[in-house]
């Protein structure tokens, strides 16, 4: 039987919300071994001058214990 555990990863990106999914993701698995998957939960943007100057997530990972 396998067991899993979340985490709550929070990511930016000065160039998208897919590009800050992909960071989270990337700097996770640096430290993390068995990631089977993420949902987003949210997405927010730091806005400067009415132009979004990055892009804000937070998801939740999802990997397997060893």
């Amino acid at each position: 039987m396998a067991v899993a555990r979340v985490t709550k990863i929070t990511a930016s990106s000065t160039k998208s919300w897919e590009d800050a999914a992909l960071e989270g993701l990337k700097r996770t698995a640096a430290t993390v071994r068995g990631i089977t998957g993420f949902e987003v939960i949210s997405q927010k943007a730091k806005v400067d001058s009415g132009k979004i100057v990055e892009y804000r997530l937070t998801m939740e990972v999802t990997f397997v214990l060893e």
